[in-house]
């Protein structure tokens, strides 16, 4: 297996000038609680490859050495690696290990902030615990006050360093700014931020405790930018504040904040970022629920356009359907109508003969038969087309007409409620209420077993539409358990009802069946009231 080389590319080559310049601006804004030098070797260590890290940090002695000779302290071997060295490298460290945990560097959910500053202070914590180490071995004996004070000096300058540069480096390396967020984000900066920032300077200024209460509101620009620009605003906001307090308090001749005070900005600032990595991600859901909508409203139009394409085509099949048994119904009535009167009628006239001849059993036999068939054929014609329908009108057909013919022959009682005008509806509506009526009624006499049939009927007008309820119900075996095959009543009920728009529903009942059917006329608005 080839090990990698040892030289760096062109782009590493410019990360460590840049990490050499950078080192060298920011080192003289070292002081007990702002270690803003901690914070980008941090943050580059972080951001860069591994593989960059010897180079990294070879800049970073590099830099460290040319500051100490240019201030006349020159270290040596032993203050360089006792002072300088093993900070870096309890730093690079604890990194490493958290590349192994598979450490994901991002600030877009409040979930990989925590992970990240959880870091973050795992590795000052690591840094302070080896410096407190050094520092007792090395000023044998130490008080443990100066311990302490040494301590707390580490953890909160190193973690507010960090706390303002590694999001910054973020942004720039790993979460770029849209140009409209840019623009919207400068625009406040301009708007909001430096009004807010020559007021808290204004009260820095004055002697205390006008620069402490500067400082608790300067969580007040802070909180703005997180809300309104997520985690990007809140760093940018507080790393403007603290950089614009910390300059007047050193032109001031003011000595640096107070351990508490820089304990507030780590607190701040910790739920700045967590508050704007959670503002970014509601605001990123909100975005998604609306495309979602969008694409849903989408998607529910071309629901409704295909509804009403199958409606369309389910009522052109019933028209067809129906003008099929309209030509069936007006064929055999004229063609076998007519030849079983014709059969009556040679059979009338060859009725002496037959006589005569001692065949009056054969006349009366063939009389009996061509009632039977007329009959039959009476019947084929109701269910083809009712022209009681077309004679009577739709509430007097469903009062009077074959369907109460059927229920009392089969011993039902028949008891109607019907209210309304029916010419209201139109005539593919009209037509599909006498056929769901006929077919309850032939499936209470054939299978229910029904001793009452009832059948009530409104009809109405409801925001300029045409409406028909119809509540039909018996009181026999109800409906199995198990669909016997080939049953194609009440599909057959609930198809013809879909294809006009309208809502059938089966309601249980401990005995019997109970339908409610809802059909709008073809003029209805597309009004829709619950069964």
């Amino acid at each position: 297996m080839l090990e990698r080389p040892l030289f760096l590319p062109w782009a590493g080559i410019f990360a460590c000038i840049g990490y050499f310049l950078l080192w060298l601006l920011l080192w003289p804004t070292e002081q007990p609680y702002w270690m803003l030098p901690y914070g980008l070797r941090f943050g580059a260590l972080l951001l860069s490859p591994m593989r960059w890290w010897p180079w990294l940090l070879l800049a970073e002695f590099g830099a460290t050495g040319l500051l100490n000779v240019s201030q006349g302290m020159p270290l040596g071997w032993s203050g360089l690696i006792l002072g300088e060295l093993p900070e870096p490298v309890v730093v690079t460290l604890c990194l490493w290990l958290m590349r192994r945990a598979q450490l994901h560097v991002s600030m877009r959910d409040p979930e990989d902030v925590s992970r990240l500053l959880l870091s973050a202070a795992f590795t000052v914590a690591a840094t302070t615990v080896v410096d407190a180490a050094i520092l007792a071995t090395v000023h044998n004996p130490l008080s443990a006050e100066m311990l302490m004070r040494a301590l707390g000096q580490d953890l909160l300058g190193n973690y507010v360093g960090t706390l303002l540069v590694v999001p910054l480096l973020i942004m720039l390396f790993r979460a770029h700014l849209e140009h409209r967020a840019l623009t919207n984000l400068t625009m406040d900066g301009l708007l909001v931020m430096l009004p807010a920032l020559a007021i808290l300077l204004l009260l820095s200024s004055h002697p205390a405790p006008q620069p402490q209460f500067a400082r608790i509101l300067s969580l007040a620009p802070v909180l703005f930018f997180a809300f309104r620009h997520g985690w990007r605003g809140a760093s940018l906001a507080m790393l403007i504040s603290s950089l614009g307090m910390t300059l007047v308090d050193h032109f001031a001749g003011r000595p640096a904040p107070e351990a508490p005070a820089q304990l507030f900005l780590s607190v701040a600032g910790t739920g700045a970022l967590m508050l704007g990595a959670a503002t970014d991600a509601l605001r990123r859901s909100s975005e998604r629920v609306a495309e979602q909508n969008v694409y849903l409203a989408a998607v529910n139009r071309r629901l409704d356009q295909l509804a009403r394409q199958l409606r369309d085509a389910a009522r052109g099949n019933l028209q067809a359907e129906e003008n099929q048994r309209r030509h069936m119904a007006a064929e055999l009535h004229d063609e076998l109508g007519q030849n079983l009167t014709a059969i009556q009628t040679h059979l009338k006239l060859a009725q002496a003969r037959l006589a005569q001849a001692g065949m009056d059993d054969i006349s009366a036999s063939i009389n009996t038969i061509l009632g039977h068939m007329r009959r039959a054929l009476h019947r084929l014609l109701d269910d083809l087309r009712p022209a009681v329908l077309d004679e009577f009108g739709l509430l007097r057909a469903l009062d009077e007409g074959p369907i109460r013919d059927l229920l009392a022959t089969a011993g039902v009682i028949y008891r109607t409620e019907l209210h309304g005008d029916p010419r209201l509806l139109d005539e593919d509506t009209r037509t599909a209420i006498y056929r769901l009526v006929q077919e309850s009624a032939t499936n209470a006499v054939k299978h229910a077993q029904a001793s009452t049939f009832q059948l009530r009927l409104r009809i109405g007008e409801r925001q300029g539409g045409a409406l028909a309820l119809l509540d039909i119900r018996d009181d026999g075996v109800g409906l199995p358990t198990r669909m016997p095959r080939g049953g194609r009543g009440l599909q057959g009920m609930r198809d013809r009802v879909t294809s006009l728009g309208g809502l059938f529903r089966l309601r249980p009942e401990s005995q019997g069946v109970h339908l409610r059917i809802l059909l709008r006329s073809s003029n209805a608005n597309g009004f829709t009231p619950r069964l």
